[in-house]
């Protein structure tokens, strides 16, 4: 997520969220007034590199994460589709901000044990079955730019398949998933980022100019 900040491009916002609608957010999600008002300006930043619209596109989350905004990329796709709540293609300033609350330190475990299931559940079942794993665990290497032999990423499937699968119906439940997850908690290690526990200090600039409407 750090690569958001690789898109540096900043225009003027059509539509300035009001400072009720920031206090509003900072009551439902983990992230403080001031702290949505730093996102707002990443928000900005991210959603006005491409189309000057102040939507976030497929192609800018990409140059985002990627660095490329034609880069093809399960993961990132799927962490799109998630961010985008309403499934209109676009991500809003308040999908954003929620979405993006998951990754908080201070976020519930579970919404983040859920956030991860439903990144796997490729086809929206309810469940990961082996080629959902399988695809996921792929695309993570790519987007890690690390290579394994099909040998090696096979097993690796085969190994999670058979620790998580416990009611041995060849896929994953919910249930299952959070189990595997309390024995391997590297598993959401990455649904955490840091650097937004206190994101006004980690991009004191954000704050010096931003311009909610009071």
């Amino acid at each position: 997520m750090r690569a958001f900040l690789s898109c540096l491009s900043l225009k003027k916002n059509k539509q300035k969220p009001r400072y009720q609608e920031a206090i509003i957010l900072a009551s439902e999600t983990s992230f403080t007034v001031n702290e949505i008002k730093a996102l707002y300006d990443l928000f900005k930043k991210l959603s006005n590199c491409i189309y000057d619209d102040s939507l976030i596109h497929k192609e800018e989350f990409h140059l985002a994460l990627l660095r490329n905004s034609h880069k093809q990329n399960l993961f990132a796709d799927r962490v799109f589709d998630l961010f985008d709540v309403k499934h209109n293609g676009v991500i809003e300033f308040e999908e954003f901000v929620r979405s993006l609350s998951i990754f908080h330190p201070n976020a519930p475990k579970e919404d983040k044990i859920t956030f991860a299931f439903r990144l796997y559940d490729l086809r929206h079942t309810g469940y990961i079955e082996h080629e959902e794993l399988k695809e996921m665990v792929l695309a993570i290497l790519t987007e890690s730019e690390l290579t394994l032999s099909d040998e090696e990423v096979e097993s690796i499937v085969n190994k999670t398949m058979m620790e998580a699968d416990s009611k041995g119906d060849g896929k994953i439940d919910q249930e299952e998933w959070k189990e595997l997850v309390e024995k391997n908690p590297a598993l959401i290690k990455n649904m955490t980022l840091p650097y937004l526990k206190d994101i006004t200090l980690a991009f004191p600039s954000f704050i010096l100019n931003t311009d909610f409407e009071e």
